[in-house]
């Protein structure tokens, strides 16, 4: 059952954001009152995710040293280095900007490993890699922010609100989640909640969706002229990131499967990790939040492409001189 909600994620997602389009529009009254269940939710959703990601084999991930450095090069210098030469210049307002850095700076740490599998990837190593990957972000996102956005951002980062919805949203989750891998490693009913859990993050993910797009649809389409604007700079972004993947494939020469999970790890985001913060942003900012959501719908429909683009043109089977791994 949980391979058959992987294997069909993406139109799930893409059917429950257009229900919460039609409901959003066509019935606001009851659209509204969803955003109060969609912090809980998204506190469930971040500790299902997270009990799925293997937190106490982080050394392990550091065996294949090859892989290990070029995903990091990759997700931490490089694309932040294509961000601060393209986008930080563009002519966009700082909430925008914003939003954009928040979902684009971090790379995914859940379904980047189910489309790796699909792909053709290497997804022992995609799952290897995912909790030294949450972990680095962590640390290196906030610098990144200031970096990129400067003194004002810095203000907003230390505020009381994004604090509590880090400490409560992603921290909590996260040390329950650590908490709850160890007591599976003791006990065969703990262990079997764990893969229970497991069959979660898919539905909860499309509540989480349908629910944002109920309850911002009028934003949306308030901010649409932002849209167009954004939706060329992921584009981009997508096209640079399969490249990526396949250049530092080379570059590393790594194999052909662990070329492909660069790619995918490049091109996905932790969209629904930055939307706790996003959501804790004045309103003023408002337009970060419609950003990050729009960012998952066209990754979604990006993935879909990269399934039959990277292993059959982009990355295929004879592109990577073979190497052991």
């Amino acid at each position: 059952m949980r391979d058959q909600m992987e294997k069909h994620q993406s139109w799930l997602y893409l059917a429950f954001i257009g229900l919460g389009l039609a409901l959003g529009i066509g019935a606001p009254q009851f659209a509204e009152p969803l955003a109060h269940f969609l912090w809980p939710l998204l506190a469930v959703l971040l500790y299902a995710t997270f009990t799925q990601i293997p937190l106490l084999h982080i050394a392990r991930s550091l065996a294949d040293t090859r892989f290990m450095a070029a995903l990091m090069v990759g997700n931490f210098i490089a694309i932040p280095a294509f961000l601060a030469l393209t986008v930080i210049w563009l002519p966009l307002s700082p909430a925008v900007l914003a939003g954009v850095l928040l979902v684009l700076l971090v790379p995914c740490t859940d379904w980047f490993i189910t489309f790796t599998h699909l792909g053709k990837g290497d997804s022992a190593r995609a799952v290897a890699a995912a909790p030294l990957l949450l972990l680095v972000q962590l640390v290196a996102l906030p610098v990144y922010l200031w970096l990129f956005l400067g003194s004002e951002w810095f203000g907003l980062t230390l505020s009381k609100e994004l604090l509590s919805a880090f400490a409560g949203l992603i921290l909590t989750p996260l040390v329950l989640a650590w908490l709850t891998e160890y007591l599976a490693q003791r006990h065969k009913a703990v262990k079997r909640s764990v893969h229970c859990l497991g069959l979660l993050p898919v539905p909860l993910l499309a509540l989480v969706v349908f629910m944002i797009a109920a309850s911002q649809v009028n934003t949306v389409f308030g901010l649409s002229r932002v849209l167009i604007q954004v939706v060329f700079i992921f584009i981009g972004f997508l096209l640079f990131a399969a490249l990526l993947g396949k250049g530092l494939g080379k570059l590393f020469k790594l194999p052909t499967a662990s070329a492909r999970t660069l790619a995918f790890s490049f091109g996905t985001r932790n969209s629904f990790v930055m939307l706790p913060i996003a959501l804790t942003l004045p309103s003023a900012w408002q337009a970060a939040i419609v950003v990050v959501v729009f960012q998952s719908l066209v990754e979604l429909l990006g993935m879909v492409a990269f399934l039959r683009w990277l292993p059959s043109k982009l990355i295929p089977e004879q592109a990577n001189t073979r190497a052991k791994t």
